[in-house]
Parts: C-alpha cells; sequence; structure tokens
C-alpha cells in the first residue's frame, strides 16, 4: 500500500506530512516508557524483520497480490509507540533506497501504515486479551484478529485522504468498495503472518513479547490481609544470565531469518501488482502519479544495479536493505532508550 507521488496533492500531503510528524514526535516521547532491556535491542530486528516480509508479495485474487504492513505485528511485539517507529523506519528505508512510496507521499505513507494500522491493531489486540482466557493461545487469536483488522482500516484511511485530495475525478464509492474489499483478503495474509510470529515468539521468551506482559505476573500471598509478593527461589539468580543469552540466540535467529526471507525467498514472490496498485489501475486514480525522485538509484524497484542475474539483484538487494534497516532502526531505539536512562538518572537536590 506504498502511495506514489502524485495520487495525493500538496496540501493533503502537507496536511498529512503534519500527522505523521506529530504521531513520530509523540511515539518518540512514548516508546522511552515502553523500550527497556528486553525490547530495545528487539526493536531494530522487528523493523528489519517488517522490511524483509514486505519484499514476500503474496497472490489474494485474480491478477492482485498483497504484502505485510507490519504494524499489528510491530506494536504486539515492543508496544505501539515503537511500533510506529518500526514501520516508519522501514518506510523511510524504502522511500529514499528502493525508490518505494513516493517523497512528497511519505506523511501519507506513514498516517496510513505505521500510524492508523499500529492504533486500530493495538486497541482491538487489548480490548480482545481482556475478555479472552488469560492464556498465551488467546495473545495468539487477539493477534490474528487485530492484523486481520487493520489492513483494510488502513485502506479506508487511503480513501478517505484520497476524498479530500485527490488528483484525479474518480467516484470515492467505487474506491472504497475496491479498497476495502481487496484489502479485507490481505488482511488475512497480514493476520496469518502476525499470529503466527508473534505465536514463535511466545513459545521461545513469552517476556520478551510486550502484547503478552500482563500474563507474567508474580504470584502473591496475602499476609494479615495484605497482598505479598512470593520471594524468587534462589535459583533465580542465574535467570538473568540465562535470559541475556536467549535474547541473544533470538536475536540472532530473527535476523538471519529476516536475511534469508529477503535475499532468497524474496526470488518467489509474487510478480502481481498489490491491492492499492491494482485499484488505481482499474479506477483510474494512477493517471496523475509522478516518477520516484529516486528512480534512478543503486537500489531501485529492489535490484542492484548493473547486475544483470535478477536472482541475485533482488537478493543483493533484500540483504543490503535488511542490514540498513537494522542498524538505522537500532540507532533509532538505543538513542531513545539512552534518553530514558539519562531521564531517569536525574540529579537530586537535598536540603541541608
Amino acid at each position: 500500500m506504498h502511495v506514489p507521488d502524485g495520487f495525493i496533492d500538496a496540501p493533503t500531503s502537507l496536511a498529512t506530512g503534519a500527522v505523521a510528524a506529530a504521531a513520530v514526535a509523540v511515539s518518540l516521547r512514548g516508546a522511552r516508557r515502553e523500550l527497556d532491556e528486553r525490547t530495545a535491542p528487539l526493536a531494530g530486528l522487528v523493523a528489519a524483520f517488517i522490511f524483509a516480509v514486505q519484499m514476500l508479495n503474496f497472490p489474494v485474487a485474480a491478477g492482485t497480490s498483497g504484502h505485510l504492513l507490519g504494524g499489528a505485528l510491530a506494536a504486539i511485539l515492543v508496544g505501539p509507540y515503537t511500533g510506529v517507529l518500526c514501520v516508519s523506519v522501514v518506510l523511510l528505508m524504502q522511500g529514499i533506497l528502493f525508490a518505494d512510496g513516493g517523497l512528497t507521499a511519505l506523511g501519507v505513507n506513514i498516517t496510513n501504515m505505521a500510524v492508523v494500522t499500529t492504533v486500530v491493531a493495538y486497541g482491538l489486540f487489548r480490548g480482545l486479551v481482556k475478555i479472552l482466557p488469560r492464556t498465551r493461545r488467546s495473545v495468539t487469536v487477539a493477534s490474528f484478529a487485530a492484523a486481520l483488522v487493520s489492513v483494510p482500516a488502513a485502506a479506508l484511511a487511503f480513501t478517505l485522504m484520497y476524498a479530500v485530495g485527490g488528483t484525479t475525478d474518480v467516484s470515492i464509492g467505487k474506491v472504497a468498495t475496491a479498497m476495502v474489499g481487496v484489502h479485507v483478503l490481505i488482511g488475512i495474509g497480514e493476520a496469518a503472518i502476525t499470529a503466527l510470529t508473534v505465536g514463535a515468539v511466545i513459545a521461545v521468551r513469552p517476556d520478551l513479547v510486550y502484547g503478552a506482559r500482563d500474563l507474567r505476573q508474580r504470584l502473591q500471598l496475602r499476609v494479615n490481609g495484605a497482598l505479598v509478593d512470593v520471594p524468587a527461589p534462589e535459583g533465580a539468580r542465574t535467570a538473568p544470565v540465562a535470559a541475556r543469552t536467549s535474547r541473544r540466540a533470538l536475536w540472532i535467529t530473527g535476523l538471519v531469518t529476516s536475511l534469508v526471507l529477503a535475499g532468497v525467498v524474496s526470488f518467489y514472490a509474487s510478480s502481481n501488482p498489490d491491492g492499492l496498485e491494482k485499484v488505481a489501475s482499474d479506477q483510474g486514480i494512477d493517471k496523475k502519479a509522478e516518477e520516484h525522485a529516486y528512480a534512478d538509484s543503486p537500489l531501485a524497484d529492489y535490484g542492484v544495479k548493473d547486475v544483470e542475474d535478477a536472482r541475485l539483484s533482488g537478493g543483493l538487494a533484500g540483504v543490503i536493505g535488511v542490514g540498513v534497516t537494522v542498524v538505522a532502526g537500532s540507532a533509532v531505539f538505543w538513542a531513545v532508550r539512552r534518553r530514558r536512562t539519562h531521564d531517569d538518572v536525574s540529579p537530586v537536590s537535598t536540603n541541608v
């Protein structure tokens, strides 16, 4: 659902850019509360994984494909504020390095694919986990439902933006019907990927899933009418070392998986246009589409310039994309985490 330049007029693009900038600013502050020694290293990896999986277009209907948006997945794994930042980093890397998604439409894309998906998905997810049994399976089920709804929600948001600032005269009713219809199908794929990924992480390290933290409550006893935490057993002293090792193993596994998906599996992705491209072609939305400013960049269209072999070209581009995204994302989240640590260790004045 990467919107190119020329679909939305300048005033609406500026307005959505302001919305996106405000959302990112709020998310930077909110992420300070979400990121800790567990989630900070994972957040950069989540961004890289989303980048990799977005390269894997899957067929959803005759002549149409879809790909992961990632807002639900990021929000559930590392928190809603950090999730907005994860997807925003991915969109920025795609727009600058791979000419995917217009630069003037960056605000539109961040608003649709990062903000709307994350807010809708995490809101629904939290509502579901409160009413479902407190089990890991419930978290996976809630992840599936949240991801499924988030995709047509983003499609509807784009339709509303196009109704305000579209550059062609088309029937908004037909656009809405087509966009929501095809993105419900894409949402099924999004839901499956999200549920499988969340379920896989919960199976090995449930404490690293932000949305599952409420399931981990310390045992309490009532003593003299008050609830008191049960002391941890002696063996728990070695838990932090084991946890660090496990986090490192999980991070390496996730990075290798992302590299394989982007560098190898992406070659077999569907070449059909995605949902937005198909609707834009059918409804005439793309009549005023503009060429990307970086259309001639070395990595445009997810291929390395001057590398003739298509498999090698696409694979190298995918690997480079994963590498750049994990470095950029990790740098952002390290800086946010460092700022939180700095704020927590503020000087305390005493009166003598």
